[in-house]
């Protein structure tokens, strides 16, 4: 059989290989998947029946129905005074098929997409599918933001980066950047007029401390914007996903997603609208309860004597692995599951600067996570 030779260089998910492998253990408490344990909230349920029973149910636009390409915008002026126009908004299939067309849009042959890591894998792997290649910095020594020192540094030794993929807060490590980080990549990012940003801010409404900042505030000719609502409305079940495209390169990322996909299911763009409208308090209560076990994961996971990168939005830690392992975040992982039935992700999943670590998601009941802190803590006393 012949096939695409790119996907020769696509790999099973470590991930999702690692919780299938621990998931079979009993009395197993999970922390595994970035899967938020809150329902969808009911006016959200009730605006999707309301779009069934009204029979919208045909095509919609296909970038998107334009209450919701506008209740985005509005949503993002008045949350994070932040100006979007509507009609630079595209509704994808989730967060996962805007990377996906971005890099197909513009990614040549030999061009190169540079990932801050650790990383979410699916960005090297859109890398692949796209024909592109991927340039790795790793930030453990810069407690896992990327520096404008680094940044230049990069470009400087890679001509070829076309695209730098940046995710913040950060899915595995947690961590963010403050406004004055932000600006000065940008100053860098100037420097370099042909390098395009991909701005993941899927986690952007869990911010724990201080405001969330983003790129298109400072480079919005150059920053293509990706969010959706599976993160901040418990809605990663619906796949509701949107870009802010820069207005000169709309219609070429039109282009893929029309071939791609006709248009976002209809009735859950109209989920989408109401949560958009009116799911603010929503967002406050699940980001309040996500808060409170954050706090008390750093207190505990600390007080046993792990060192843990400091934690300021999305929902995970990603704490180091004690120093019995060494780098081995696998056998830790492994251990930690079989002796006491906590299943964490092992950090070498995310790529270069994630060996050593392991990430927990607090995407959890509170309770479960004060129980998975008591084993963790009679575990660690043994070693």
């Amino acid at each position: 059989m012949t096939i695409n030779e790119r996907l020769k260089q696509i790999t099973p998910s470590e991930i999702r290989a690692f919780d299938a492998q621990v998931s079979t253990i009993p009395g197993l408490l999970n922390f595994t998947i970035g899967e938020p344990n809150f329902d969808v909230p009911e006016f959200i349920k009730d605006a999707m029946k309301e779009a069934l029973d009204k029979n919208f149910t045909h095509y919609a636009a296909s970038d998107g129905l334009q209450e919701l390409r506008q209740a985005i915008a509005n949503f993002y002026q008045r949350r994070h005074q932040l100006d979007l126009n509507w009609q630079q908004i595209m509704v994808t299939v989730g967060a996962s098929q805007g990377f996906m067309i971005t890099m197909m849009a513009l990614l040549n042959p030999g061009d190169k997409v540079l990932i801050p890591s650790p990383y979410f894998p699916l960005y090297g792997y859109s890398s692949i599918l796209s024909g592109g290649d991927s340039v790795f910095v790793d930030t453990s020594a810069d407690g896992f933001v990327l520096t404008p020192e680094a940044l230049d540094h990069q470009l400087q030794g890679h001509p070829e980066i076309k695209l730098l993929m940046l995710n913040y807060p950060n899915n595995p490590t947690g961590t963010t950047y403050s406004k004055d980080q932000v600006k000065g990549l940008a100053e860098v990012l100037r420097k370099y007029p042909d390098v395009y940003v991909l701005s993941d801010e899927i986690y952007g409404d869990l911010v724990y401390e201080g405001d969330h900042y983003s790129m298109v505030q400072e480079l919005p000719e150059r920053t293509i914007l990706l969010a959706g609502a599976s993160k901040s409305y418990a809605m990663t079940g619906f796949r509701l996903g949107f870009l802010h495209i820069p207005a000169d390169l709309y219609e070429e990322l039109f282009k893929i997603f029309q071939t791609m996909v006709t248009c976002v299911s209809t009735p859950d763009q109209w989920a989408g609208v109401a949560a958009y409208n009116d799911g603010d308090q929503a967002i406050d209560d699940m980001k309040g309860e996500y808060n409170d076990r954050r706090k008390m994961i750093v207190d505990r996971m600390t007080a046993m004597g792990f060192d843990i990168p400091h934690p300021a939005g999305a929902f995970y830690v990603f704490p180091r692995i004690p120093a019995k392992y060494g780098d081995d975040d696998q056998a830790f992982a492994l251990d930690l599951a079989e002796k006491a039935k906590v299943g964490v992700i092992p950090g070498s999943a995310f790529g270069p600067g994630g060996q050593g670590y392991f990430r927990f998601s607090y995407a959890a009941a509170y309770e479960d996570i004060a129980v998975a802190m008591d084993r963790m803590a009679a575990f660690m006393e043994v070693l």
